[in-house]
């Protein structure tokens, strides 16, 4: 055994310590007393969960607060002040920025992610290319896929769709969308559908990002997903105008969504940051109750979007602190239901991104966090820190503990 943890408590049975043995990067063996390893490390009772997934944030723009203004603060604004700064953007400046808040991910305890990235006419492939250098400096303690989309349009841009399939070519595992950018919405949906056929890869939506309930293109999304025979490789995010839906027709939705097969995303700090800004007072939040999908068996995930850009001017790639958020603004108090927060950022999302190879079972690549924590729940209310991270059992991250001073 290269690695054992010691009292070691897991999510599914909390109540319980148990040692697991890490070989040759995967878990070997999970039981009581098992032999010391090369190293052992005592966890004295805290969690160790597997590694945090994050299944939506834009690397290619982050950490642009500092180029750009945020005077409205709505999502018109965002795409066009990331707009006018985009040309400047080259491989090196993405590459670094993309770098910067994979650090912040990866300390935080994230050990897979899916990225989106844009492409269009005006920035071209250097949004892939620099998010790709970032990802090969990385990948010793993060795997990162990317997911290729247009975010100013694609019928509407002539060119994006041939970048789009470029990019899909050059190793995109995932085809995104932006309908509400688009003059044709349904139109892009369908070419969207066709590029996944195409290339035999998952789709990862942003979609319905308002809260005007005057149309919804999840419909469009789950019929062209039966059509297509996708269900199961399908996700939405942000999806906001579930948010306004009074209960029976948020419910209908549930139903249909699991029944399609359509997972969904929720970016609380985004949205709660975009949304609702027409109003003068009581301003809605336009976070989607995602909790309550997961009652009708709907694959959800929280995530954190955006990192310090006009999107989200806030950041530490804390997933953690995401479960945290959601569970304030979605007035979470029920244990069960906080440690449903938990799953969502973690075997939630696996889910969510296809990840066969993840989990906390023998033979699984020891992708694994320790969370200064005895209790799921307790780890969301209290939003306890990552002591320690693992990559294929390679340690990554050592948080240590605070000390305090002698009074």
């Amino acid at each position: 055994m290269d690695l054992t943890f010691r009292n070691a408590r897991l999510m599914e049975a909390p109540d319980r310590m148990l040692d697991v043995g890490v070989a040759g990067g995967r878990i070997a063996a999970i039981g009581e007393a098992l032999p010391d390893g090369a190293r052992t490390l005592d966890l004295e009772g805290r969690l160790l969960l597997p590694g945090f997934v994050e299944t939506h944030i834009h690397l290619d723009k982050s950490c642009i607060l500092h180029r750009c203004s945020s005077e409205r603060g709505d999502v018109a604004e965002a795409i066009s002040e990331v707009s006018r700064v985009k040309p400047d953007f080259t491989e090196e400046d993405i590459a670094e920025r993309a770098g910067r808040t994979l650090r912040k991910c990866v300390v935080n305890g994230t050990t897979r992610i899916r990225t989106h990235v844009e492409v269009d006419p005006v920035i071209g492939l250097r949004g892939l290319e620099g998010v790709k250098a970032a990802i090969a400096d990385w990948r010793w303690a993060v795997e990162t896929e990317i997911c290729v989309f247009p975010q100013e349009g694609l019928l509407n841009n002539p060119g994006t769709d041939e970048l789009m399939v470029a990019a899909l070519k050059d190793g995109a595992r995932c085809v995104g969308a932006t309908p509400y950018t688009d003059t044709d919405p349904n139109g892009q949906i369908d070419r969207v559908f066709e590029m996944a056929r195409e290339f035999d890869v998952d789709i990862d939506m942003h979609l319905d990002f308002s809260t005007d309930l005057s149309s919804v293109d999840a419909d469009y999304v789950m019929r062209k997903t039966d059509e297509y025979g996708w269900g199961g490789r399908v996700a939405i995010g942000h999806v906001s105008k579930f948010s306004a839906m009074p209960p029976a027709q948020f419910e209908d939705y549930a139903r249909r969504l699991a029944t399609a097969g359509v997972a969904v995303t929720v970016l609380p700090s985004t949205d709660l940051f975009l949304m609702g800004r027409e109003h003068d007072y009581s301003v809605p939040r336009g976070v989607t109750p995602v909790h309550k999908m997961l009652e009708h068996g709907v694959t959800c995930s929280l995530s954190t979007n955006n990192v310090l850009n006009p999107f989200t001017p806030f950041g530490d790639g804390s997933l953690i602190r995401m479960a945290n958020l959601y569970a304030n603004v979605a007035q979470i108090g029920r244990t069960e239901m906080l440690k449903a927060c938990l799953e969502m950022v973690t075997s939630r999302s696996a889910r969510l991104m296809n990840l066969k190879d993840y989990g906390i079972s023998v033979g699984k690549t020891a992708d694994l966090v320790v969370i200064d924590n005895s209790d799921p729940s307790m780890a969301v209310a209290e939003l306890s820190q990552p002591l320690y991270a693992f990559k294929a059992g390679r340690q990554t991250v050592h948080r240590p503990l605070p000390v305090l001073g002698d009074g």
